[in-house]
């Protein structure tokens, strides 16, 4: 593991230099729902992520081993990237946003009927996923 700076000894604060910031989130978010995403792809999300700030946050979540880059199998310019078993392990934290999310806004149809999978029995849902991630690795 990396050696980061820490600001204090809180494992919150710790956990939140890594990963913490909107942009990080939406990237091991787009990495959970699509399986892998090429630097075009997270371009392309609704956010509108700039340039300089993707390329900065994907650097820190590599360097902090959460996600790989891999070489794109249709073209040698591009290349993938995906979550590490260290980024999976942040599913059963994406989940709880969801549901938090579903309480106080208005979601998608499509995320809905997930969340609805997730309430039904959470943690064979997260069982599921992470086996699902884990072999797309």
């Amino acid at each position: 593991m990396v050696n980061v700076k820490k600001r204090s000894d809180c494992p919150i604060s710790n956990s939140l230099d890594i990963w913490g910031d909107k942009w990080s989130l939406l990237i091991i978010r787009d990495l959970m729902f699509a399986k892998q995403c090429t630097y075009g792809d997270f371009l392309k999300s609704d956010e509108k992520i700039a340039t300089n700030i993707l390329a900065s946050r994907l650097l820190t979540l590599e360097t902090n081993g959460i996600i790989t880059k891999h070489d794109h199998p249709d073209s040698k310019a591009k290349v993938l990237y995906k979550l590490t078993p260290k980024g999976v392990d942040l599913l059963p934290l994406m989940m709880e946003i969801n549901l938090w999310a579903d309480k106080y806004f208005t979601l998608t149809e499509e995320r809905k009927a997930m969340l609805e999978e997730v309430q039904k029995d959470k943690e064979a849902f997260i069982r599921t996923q992470t086996v699902a991630l884990l072999n797309n690795s």
